[in-house]
């Protein structure tokens, strides 16, 4: 029954993402094609998607607590029910911490929590593709298409990192428009910067797709 639970959480997570993902990006485009709308009100939306935005933390923070609560249930990586609480009791830790970074994103306290949450997922991104190729737990039951299933997790997380720099020249660009008025030179960056980070975002997609197909066919 636990397993169960955990099975139907961790694909109710993963539909969950992937909204997340579809509103924030047509939220976005909306904003970026938005010329004639004063700026006030753009500026009041772009708000509304980086919250939103806080949707895709909590997704990627629950299927890492919920996938290694499975693989230990399964056995895959040792530890047993041991491991698998202890991962929902760490995930849920992350989560009010990944809240406690939004809420104090503007403070000076929040931009130093924000970089601690940034380098901690550097290092699971590290950690998820020792696990795929065996430097970490090659001796562990853990078959084949679990171990391409973290590489292309790793992938995700790669592409999310990806977005993230392609948003650079948005937020650059966003404030010289808050301090300067729009111009139709800074609105050309925004529509381009919304381009790039989607062409990314069809690649973190593309990630998913994959990690799907080995969750439903398993290949040996």
């Amino acid at each position: 029954m636990f397993e169960q639970a955990l099975l139907a959480a961790h694909i109710a997570v993963l539909g969950y993402w992937l909204g997340s993902e579809l509103v924030i990006n047509s939220t976005y485009r909306y904003v970026s094609y938005a010329d004639a709308m004063p700026f006030a009100e753009r500026d009041r939306l772009m708000e509304h998607v980086m919250h939103v935005d806080q949707h895709v933390r909590y997704a990627l923070v629950l299927q890492a607590a919920l996938g290694t609560a499975l693989a230990a249930s399964y056995g895959y990586v040792p530890g047993g029910r041991t491991v698998a609480t202890g991962a929902l009791v760490v995930g849920a830790l992350w989560l009010l911490y990944v809240e406690g970074v939004h809420r104090l994103r503007h403070s000076a306290a929040g931009q130093r929590l924000a970089a601690i949450d940034r380098a901690s997922r550097y290092v699971l991104m590290a950690l998820l593709l020792a696990l795929a190729i065996g430097l970490v737990g090659g001796a562990w039951p853990m078959p084949l298409w679990l171990r391409w299933k973290l590489a292309a997790f790793a992938g995700v997380m790669a592409s999310g990192v990806g977005i993230r720099f392609a948003l650079i020249a948005h937020f650059r660009t966003w404030a010289i428009m808050r301090r300067d008025g729009v111009t139709p030179e800074t609105n050309a960056i925004i529509r381009r910067t919304y381009v790039a980070a989607t062409s990314v975002l069809v690649v973190l997609w593309l990630f998913i797709a994959v990690i799907v197909a080995l969750s439903l066919w398993k290949p040996a």
